[in-house]
């Protein structure tokens, strides 16, 4: 079993979509059956946040997450069904059969139960890697959930990428040789 992750700081949400984008990208590029979801945030002039949407890694699918709750709404606009839609095109991608699990996020719907904490269990359970980043604020709850069995990652795309090509060359999920690895 393979579960790599890394731990972010507030404020660098849109730092962990940009890596996760690279390692997705480096991984398809290599052949990889890719399932998960990656952070698409598109800036809306009327309003003071971003939208912001899962791409399915699978299908390439993109869904909107958010809520548009107005100019003066605070706290949390993710739209608990958006997220859920896109949780099921990547169970579905699972069930199909991929080699590499990327989660964009493991927050608070993943520390109450919910969210793509499934698809994790099931990623792992067939024996695909699987890469989270982690909120600082969700550690705890990531901490309960994983039981130390994580490798935590620095924060940088190299780090990851290498990480990605080297639990993929031990899983024998794939047709992986050195040549790629020095890539």
């Amino acid at each position: 079993m393979r579960i790599g992750a890394f731990v972010y700081d507030p404020g660098r949400g849109a730092d962990v979509d940009v890596v996760l984008a690279s390692v997705a990208a480096r991984l398809v590029r290599e052949g990889i059956r890719l399932g998960g979801a990656i952070q698409i945030n598109s800036a809306d002039g009327n309003r003071c946040s971003c939208d912001m949407s899962l791409q399915d890694l699978s299908s390439g699918r993109t869904v909107l997450i958010s809520e548009n709750r107005g100019p003066l709404a605070r706290g949390c606009r993710l739209d608990p069904r958006g997220l859920e839609e896109v949780v099921g095109l990547v169970e579905a991608s699972i069930e199909r059969g991929i080699d590499f699990l990327i989660i964009n996020k493991f927050g608070k719907r993943e520390a109450e139960g919910k969210g793509f904490r499934a698809a994790i269990e099931a990623a792992l359970a067939r024996g695909a890697p699987v890469l989270v980043a982690v909120s600082e604020a969700s550690l705890p709850a990531w901490q309960e959930f994983v039981s130390g069995l994580d490798e935590r990652l620095p924060f940088d795309e190299h780090s990851a990428i290498a990480w990605a090509l080297g639990a993929l060359a031990g899983s024998g999920s794939s047709d992986l040789d050195g040549a790629m690895l020095a890539g």
